[in-house]
């Protein structure tokens, strides 16, 4: 199979060291030429991609943000075969799901949402390995929802990146989701570390602290694009975090013991029944 990677970041990058494992010809692109050069010195791809050969794909991967990987897509669409497959990676699914599902009509060649359920705090292809999907979710956003032999194909052609289980929903939802899941949490963490506190933790913190700034670290034009995208969705979530926030502060405020306590028991019993032990 020959694959077609537009972005070589943190997520491009894995993807292009998955395939090369499993003995696939590799495409590559990104917009940045050193990294795009030294990924073929490190012999993470076989080629440049561009629109002389696109049409070698039998599937294409955007692992950028929606807005690139838009721009990239209608660049190469006119290039692919029919038969092609093309999956995005985007954190975020309206937006790329809008603008591809018309254009792959428009040309013949299959479209589907993809978002990869795996990462670290750190970006570039300098933290990329060829295990970093090994086990992880992936959630599908198809055109059609009952084409089986679709979502067949899909799993099949994403086989080397060895995920551990596919979800399969909508755009819509999917963005509902990922504003609870992820979204949230990387502004919960960021915003945590901005207290004049965190100058001082080291020999105060262990895990806790660990587990809930891990992702304060982040790429941050890429996260403005992905928050401002799913705006409507990431602003119920904060506002949900606010309220809850609210009733733990005039608990203290008011000494109220028997409060406070009842809110910490609720949270407690809430992780264990969505943990679902």
């Amino acid at each position: 199979m020959t694959v077609g990677i537009v972005g070589l970041g943190l997520i491009g990058g894995s993807m292009a060291l998955a395939y090369k494992k499993h003995g696939h010809t590799v495409l590559a692109l990104d917009q940045d030429t050193v990294i795009r050069d030294f990924v073929l010195m490190a012999a993470a791809a076989d080629g440049v991609l561009d629109e002389t050969n696109a049409e070698q794909c039998d599937l294409l991967l955007l692992a950028l943000p929606p807005r690139e990987a838009a721009d990239w897509l209608g660049k190469l669409a006119p290039h692919l075969r029919t038969d092609a497959l093309v999956l995005d990676c985007c954190g975020t699914k309206r937006r790329i799901c809008a603008f591809a599902f018309p254009l792959a009509e428009r040309y013949g060649f299959t479209f589907v949402g993809g978002h990869p359920m795996a990462g670290t705090q750190y970006s570039g292809f300098k933290y990329a390995k060829d295990g970093l999907f090994r086990g992880a979710p992936m959630v599908i956003v198809p055109p059609v929802f009952d084409d089986m032999a679709l979502l067949d194909r899909v799993m099949q052609a994403l086989a080397p990146a060895e995920f551990g289980s596919f979800s399969v929903t909508t755009a819509e939802k999917h963005d509902e989701m990922i504003a609870f899941t992820s979204q949230l949490a990387h502004v919960v963490s960021n915003a945590y570390v901005k207290s004049p506190e965190a100058q001082a933790h080291r020999g105060f913190s262990a895990g806790s602290y660990a587990d809930l700034t891990r992702v304060a670290r982040l790429n941050a034009p890429m996260w403005t694009e992905l928050f401002l995208e799913n705006g409507d969705f990431l602003l119920r979530e904060i506002d949900t975090l606010t309220e809850n926030l609210r009733q733990y502060r005039d608990a203290l405020a008011s000494g109220d013991e028997e409060m406070l306590c009842a809110l910490l028991e609720e949270g407690s019993r809430i992780k264990k029944e969505v943990d679902g032990r």
